[in-house]
């Protein structure tokens, strides 16, 4: 075997390796959901759910689903929201040249650097005043706002490629600024959208600091304190609460897999100019 050869085969080898490992609490998660109360503390513990059950999924249907409906109502909530305020600012970004428009960027970039427990106080001030705490419009701006400024970069980004020939033309064809965003600029940004979108998703599926702060103990929490609950107060059945942590994980593994071709187009949009 040539020295090349060996040498791939060892960077091969090196690369399934690591990813076993970062994969391998994947599997027990899934391993464990599986897992009989009476062998949890099994030792050696079973690499394979020998004397499998279901109990822990049937808990889930039982108690979880309330949970996962909320979340994922805030979810898309949190995708429509905040592709409804990116994309235009992104188009004006990009296209329109509005003064400032440096200043606003920057902005943006500061805006992800602040930690979310401080956002999350200052919500709950404020919807404290508002009369919006426990509720899920409340959760829906409040998770909006760690999107937003991401969508708006990523449509700007994306936006700034749109040949100019084509915003020209619709304008000569007496189509306005919103008329050309809508008909032109918004269609042409398909990957931008699903990467805004998928990202907004998962963001706010897996938000816990603003739903702790925002909604905790009301009538509509999402599925991170859902769980939270669940193992404070059922912490030795863990594989009720790995079944639960197993079927959150499902709607953001689906969509990832489906949008991912969208994804690697929309993150790179821009890094090249023609």
């Amino acid at each position: 075997m040539s020295r090349g050869r060996r040498r791939t085969w060892g960077r091969t080898a090196i690369g399934v390796a690591l990813t076993a490992v970062m994969l391998f609490p994947l599997y027990w998660m899934l391993n464990v959901s599986f897992t009989r109360d009476q062998d949890m503390r099994k030792s050696p513990p079973d690499l394979l759910p020998v004397h499998g059950t279901l109990a822990g999924y049937r808990t889930v249907l039982d108690e979880q689903l309330p949970y996962l409906g909320t979340s994922l109502v805030v979810a898309l909530g949190t995708v429509v929201l905040t592709v409804a305020l990116g994309a235009p600012a992104g188009y004006a970004l990009a296209k329109l040249r509005p003064r400032g428009g440096g200043v606003l960027g920057f902005v943006l970039l500061a805006a992800q650097m602040i930690p979310g427990i401080i956002m999350a106080m200052g919500f709950y001030a404020v919807y404290l005043s508002l009369g919006l705490l426990q509720s899920v419009p409340g959760l829906i701006v409040a998770d909006s706002t760690l999107a937003v400024p991401f969508a708006v970069l990523i449509f700007t980004a994306f936006m700034s490629g749109i040949p100019g020939e084509l915003i020209q033309a619709a304008q000569l064809d007496g189509a306005r600024a919103l008329r050309t965003f809508w008909s032109v600029a918004l269609p042409m940004s398909r990957n931008s959208v699903v990467t805004v979108s998928l990202f907004a998703f998962l963001w706010s599926w897996s938000d816990f600091v603003f739903a702790g702060t925002l909604v905790n103990g009301g009538a509509h929490e999402p599925i991170t304190l859902g769980i939270y609950h669940y193992i404070g107060n059922n912490n030795q059945q863990w594989n009720a609460i790995m079944a639960t942590a197993v079927v959150a994980s499902l709607p953001a593994a689906v969509i990832l897999v489906l949008a991912q071709r969208y994804v690697a187009a929309g993150v790179t949009a821009g890094a090249v100019k023609d």
